[in-house]
């Protein structure tokens, strides 16, 4: 009996040390250490300092696994006050390691750390992070890569091999110089000089022939693509020469494949495709260059990177990708109506189907007066004619102490003016109102929010990033929306799902979401321009009734104002 009890005992000691071991792979604490620091970098013929982290450019990207902790001990050693946002990650009951500047936190200053403390739960796949304050994302981002839980494959063909394919954009000159110039003049700053792969602009670019990413790929393997708009100001096309791409993921969701000679993706998306090396062994370009259908001038010029098939000598001259045309808007609206939620049983797309609080925005340019300004005048931007204006110390800190006369809680539902949102371009009575005005939301209520672009100076697409929560795209269109007709055809089984949702040039995106993440959470517009003219706005979601359902307390190492 003794012997048996003993065998019991060990055995129980063996089922506890082995649970505790899974447990451990499960749920392991990654920890990364990121400087901030200036580096000389050449690109274009020019040399210049930049602000990077670690020295990188792109920077590090962070590898975890669905269920880890993850903390990332941020030291500011630049000459700006920093902080990082890990774009995407829902960061439940956490907004303190959300890392907008003055939304949830004030910034990190020169010579200080702070250690963002937060757990990857219920995501996997690509999202990035990313400064957010000034404009200091020109440089400072990288990629976050979320593996499935061990054991837990994709739910698609396992490719051979992966790949980061980070787009973004280079300014020869200072980008914050910049920036100020605009500002003092009340125009808008010169369009980037060129955009970047993988922070290389590719050899149809003078001084750029070592400045390329290259990808050696061998033939019959297939590879996993994992590709961030990390540009400041340009949706862009991107495409393979010669190569379909399956399109398998975006914002860190599994989409329905499908396969398409070129993708679009907006500032602040994630698209995840496949790739199959079934091309005769060669050398290919892979580009990408901007989307606008709007009278507005970009940076239009191709970024290249090589896709080289093994054993292919440097010497043979890559082929071209067909990539869109710049004003392409039809295929930009049948690409994005081919996104869909995989909504399978292991990977439900939950969308409300009950909506509890209807929210209609609209997004605008506007004019305001500036004497000190070239015309007297500046541009600005709003959302619902409210032209945001940041606050000096972190709004949730603002939230969780009850400090008053930070913000309001009285951001309106809808705009003040009822109008013919996307007819004739109206100039006249362009004038806006200011303030720090936030949108209250019951705890666990269903939100549906129809952002609706508007013909103040010119159209234009936005893409809107929602912090700390995914949302369902359940219809886009052109025009006005129209309440008593739009919603009939709403996708409300399959709709994608996403964090960033361009909204269309001239057009309406309706989303909704369950606010079931109590904090401060920012809405803005992902073009900085836009951004830095007052295109954003934040939701207060109110906690819960248990303290399972309310924000956590802050860190003790929250960087002070």
């Amino acid at each position: 009996m003794a012997k048996q009890q003993v065998l019991s005992y060990l055995g129980l000691m063996c089922f506890a040390y082995c649970f505790f071991l899974s447990f451990q792979a499960e749920a392991a604490v990654k920890k990364y250490q990121f400087d901030v620091q200036v580096a000389k970098v050449s690109r274009l013929c020019h040399a210049k300092p930049i602000v990077t982290v670690n020295g990188l450019f792109p920077g590090p990207t962070i590898y975890v696994r669905e269920g880890d902790q993850v903390l990332i001990n941020v030291t500011n050693h630049a000459q700006y006050n920093v902080s990082i946002h890990w774009h995407g990650l829902k960061q439940y009951r956490n907004g303190w390691a959300d890392g907008p500047a003055y939304i949830t936190q004030c910034p990190i200053q020169t010579g200080n750390s702070y250690t963002y403390n937060f757990n990857v739960t219920g995501q996997r796949g690509t999202l990035w992070w990313h400064a957010h304050i000034l404009w200091l994302r020109a440089t400072v981002y990288g990629a976050i890569v979320i593996m499935p839980k061990e054991g837990i494959p994709f739910p698609f063909p396992q490719p051979d091999r992966e790949q980061n394919i980070i787009l973004g954009e280079w300014w020869n000159s200072d980008v914050e110089t910049i920036v100020n110039q605009g500002n003092k003049l009340g125009l808008p700053p010169q369009a980037s000089d060129a955009h970047t792969i993988n922070g290389k602009p590719g050899p149809l670019f003078p001084c750029s022939e070592k400045h390329t990413f290259a990808m050696e790929v061998e033939s019959g393997k297939t590879y996993l693509l994992r590709i961030i708009n990390a540009a400041l100001n340009d949706e862009l096309f991107f495409a393979i020469a010669g190569h379909n791409m399956t399109v398998v993921e975006i914002d860190a969701v599994y989409t329905k494949p499908f396969s398409t000679q070129a993708i679009l993706i907006a500032p602040g998306q994630t698209t995840n495709v496949l790739v199959k090396a079934d091309q005769s062994p060669n050398r290919y370009f892979m580009g990408a260059r901007p989307f606008m259908d709007a009278p507005i001038t970009v940076d239009n010029k191709t970024a290249t990177a090589i896709l080289q098939y093994k054993n292919i000598p440097n010497t043979v001259l890559p082929s071209l990708p067909l990539l869109p045309l710049a004003n392409d808007t039809n295929f930009a609206l049948s690409y994005n109506k081919q996104l869909k939620s995989l909504n399978s049983v292991k990977f439900p797309a939950k969308v409300p189907l009950k909506v509890d609080r209807h929210l209609f925005v609209t997004a605008g340019l506007g004019i305001d007066p500036c004497p000190s300004c070239q015309n007297g005048t500046h541009l600005t931007a709003s959302l619902n004619n409210i032209t945001f204006v940041m606050p000096t110390i972190g709004l949730l800190q603002a939230h969780y102490f009850n400090i008053s006369g930070v913000f309001r809680t009285d951001f309106p539902d809808k705009p003040p003016v009822s109008f013919n949102y996307t007819g004739a371009s109206l100039n006249a009575n362009l004038g806006t109102s200011l303030g720090t005005r936030l949108s209250k939301v019951a705890f666990n209520s269903t939100v549906e929010l129809v952002l609706q672009d508007t013909n103040l100076l010119t159209v234009e697409s936005h893409p809107f990033h929602l912090h700390g929560y995914n949302f369902f795209v359940v219809g886009t269109g052109i025009g006005n929306f129209d309440p008593a007709k739009d919603p009939a055809k709403y996708n409300l089984v399959d709709p994608p799902e996403r964090n960033t949702v361009g909204v269309p040039t001239g057009g309406w995106t309706a989303i909704r979401f369950r606010a079931d993440n109590p904090g401060v959470w920012f809405m803005h517009c992902h073009l900085e321009l836009h951004t830095m003219w007052g295109l954003k706005m934040a939701f207060v979601v109110e906690n819960g009734k248990s303290p399972e359902h309310s924000i956590l307390p802050p860190p003790k190492d929250l960087p002070p104002c």
